[in-house]
């Protein structure tokens, strides 16, 4: 007989959003269909614009790395480190050794990075005219800084990669990690995303695509993100962190960790169709390849957070995959989008949503799409959850779908544990 098929388990979770900073409150204000979106202010008078955004405002790693480091790291990096120093004590995983720590992993995901210190190099180069830039510019910019910071903070020497893939960046580092540890390369990995993608000049840039949803004011702003929507009309740009703690089951078992749920599998593919425009047939591959990883049947899946932009585009696409997969059994699937109330973090919403879905596995719950609007009939055919959450008592199996430009997939399964 063979080996005993590894298993993966989540036994640590902690982030920074734009909800907050501690991982009940956030998963009760989802659950109540709280929106953390207002109108904010980006970039200086006179070319500064109001966009509809979700920011984090407690964003603060100094007790965990320092003054003087915090200040010397992008805002991406000082995201990333605050909430794996919350992931790391939630996991309790100040009982590892020195060597124990050596074989820890750090998989992370960010779709641009250093994004904010890569805007004050250009701007003190070619707005300000200073003829040297500051020698933290390169380190600060580097995609790889987050989860090296991560790293050096625990010390933690095995693989320290980074994922950019866009909008599944996050999504595939977890992947990555959970297969890591299926394989056998180590017991626990540390993993997630971080994005701080809002300077002015990406704002700009998304801007110009004409794809961010509108609003005058902070009212219009909570509602102004509407996945699934008649009326949607755009996306909304976020920002935050989220970092999870996989971990081999018999591993955290035998040290008595709390687990939250399983990792059971996962699923990639890619469109090669369009830089932006989806297509169901790759995101059908990736549900199909993280079912079958997680020897389950689509019958078993209980809810779906949907990747759900809000863009007209994306959603029809995503739902008629998800009609196509679960066939007649779709309209008795829950489905719902939590980008409705956190916003678009990007690099990083693969790895907020991956733990809102730990978190509705854990507690047996759903959290909803925010706002009860009127259903594009393109988008009918799944049980839709509106409003607010759902209380099921028990969830056995649930996906989060990450889809991004390019036509990089990637679906998770998680499991009840």
């Amino acid at each position: 007989m063979g080996a005993a098929r590894r298993r993966v388990v989540i036994t640590g979770l902690g982030l920074v959003s734009p909800w907050g900073n501690a991982v009940e409150p956030t998963f009760a204000a989802a659950m109540a269909g709280q929106s953390a979106i207002r109108c904010n202010p980006v970039g200086a008078e006179p070319h500064a614009v109001t966009i509809a955004s979700a920011v984090c405002s407690d964003v603060d790693p100094a007790p965990l790395i320092g003054r003087s480091r915090t200040a010397a790291m992008d805002r991406v990096g000082q995201l990333a480190v605050q909430a794996a120093g919350a992931a790391w004590a939630d996991a309790g995983l100040d009982v590892l050794t020195e060597a124990q720590r050596e074989e820890v992993a750090v998989l992370l995901g960010t779709g641009v990075g250093g994004a904010q210190s890569t805007e004050r190099g250009y701007r003190d180069l070619f707005l300000r005219n200073r003829s040297r830039l500051s020698p933290l510019t390169v380190v600060q910019c580097m995609n790889n800084a987050p989860a090296s910071h991560i790293a050096q903070l625990y010390g933690l020497g095995g693989a320290c990669h980074t994922y950019s893939v866009a909008c599944a960046s996050a999504a595939a580092a977890i992947a990555d990690a959970a297969r890591r540890i299926r394989v056998g390369e180590g017991e626990v990995v540390v993993t997630g995303g971080s994005e701080a993608a809002l300077p002015y000049g990406i704002v700009k840039a998304w801007l110009s695509m004409q794809v961010l949803a509108p609003a005058a004011d902070d009212e219009a702003a909570r509602t102004c993100c509407r996945p699934f929507a008649a009326d949607r009309n755009g996306l909304v740009l976020g920002e935050g962190s989220a970092i999870l703690v996989l971990e081999e089951r018999e591993h955290a078992l035998a040290r008595g960790a709390r687990i939250y749920a399983e990792l059971a599998g996962s699923g990639s593919s890619c469109d090669h169709g369009h830089i932006t425009a989806p297509l169901a047939a790759g995101q059908l591959r990736a549900l199909r390849d993280a079912l079958r990883e997680a020897q389950a049947n689509p019958d078993e899946v209980g809810y779906v957070n949907a990747h759900g932009t809000a863009t007209p585009e994306g959603d029809p696409v995503e739902i008629d995959a998800l009609r196509q997969f679960f066939g007649a059994a779709a309209t008795r699937l829950p489905v719902s989008a939590t980008k409705s109330m956190h916003g678009h973090l990007m690099g990083a919403a693969g790895a907020i949503e991956a733990l809102l879905t730990v978190m509705a596995v854990h507690k047996g719950m759903i959290p909803p799409t925010a706002h009860r609007a009127e259903i594009d009939p393109a988008c009918a055919g799944v049980d839709h959850v509106l409003g607010e959450g759902r209380e099921l008592g028990r969830l056995p199996l649930a996906l989060s779908n990450s889809f991004a430009f390019g036509g990089s997939n990637v679906v998770l399964a998680f499991r009840q544990a």
